[in-house]
């Protein structure tokens, strides 16, 4: 196969795991490009690009298919995280993942981030204001090489599922890696995610283009 061919080809992968993701709501890049992959009827030896290409592809899709639809959810995920970022300022919480870069769908939860030396000090935090939990832990990969399990407490606020891993004091200077480009994840504060939120209103009240007449 020639370069050019290859290129295509590899494009096509692209842009069809990101419509695997987005229709079928799925979050696992993996699983996507597997399916992709078959459906395209590519040769499992088909080298697969990278995470970073399909989130790329994903926001694409989105701005271009998503609409309305796309727009409010990641609306609602946003304003979801500054409410519960609100209630949890004790541990400094920071919004995390696809909301944050706004690859986002129905099949995401909001990712926060928060920090305490004492994990089941957030479970008190929570069970005192009655809101029912979950607990369990994630793996993240660091910069060092290692992984380590974080502690995690998920919950419901109205229709947003919202998952919060819980880090040691150290962890605010000690990042874990994004497993879409193995890089630093970036982490929102209240006042980030209150720009984003602007800016995207300001889009919405832009005036529409005035209307060409055809004579």
């Amino acid at each position: 196969m020639g370069k050019r061919s290859a290129a295509l080809e590899g494009h096509d992968l692209v842009r069809e795991a990101a419509r695997i993701l987005c229709e079928e709501r799925l979050t696992d890049y993996r699983l996507a490009k597997q399916k992709a992959t078959k459906r395209l009827g590519l040769s499992l030896h088909t080298a697969m690009p990278s995470n970073a290409d399909i989130q790329a592809a994903v926001l694409e899709y989105q701005q271009l298919f998503g609409g309305h639809a796309y727009a409010k959810h990641l609306e609602r995920l946003r304003r979801t995280a500054l409410q519960a970022m609100e209630m949890l300022a004790p541990f400094t919480p920071r919004m995390v993942g696809a909301a944050a870069t706004g690859a986002a769908h129905p099949g995401h939860r909001l990712q926060l981030h928060c920090f305490t030396d004492a994990p089941e000090d957030l479970d008190i935090f929570c069970m005192e204001r009655g809101i029912d939990f979950d607990t369990g832990e994630r793996r993240y990969r660091f910069a060092d090489g290692r992984t380590r399990d974080i502690p995690m407490l998920s919950f419901q606020a109205g229709d947003v599922g919202v998952d919060v891993a819980i880090f040691s004091e150290l962890g605010r200077r000690q990042v874990p890696l994004s497993p879409t480009d193995g890089q630093p994840v970036k982490r929102l504060d209240r006042g980030d995610v209150q720009a984003l939120l602007a800016a995207n209103h300001d889009t919405d009240d832009e005036p529409s283009p005035p209307s060409r007449r055809v004579a």
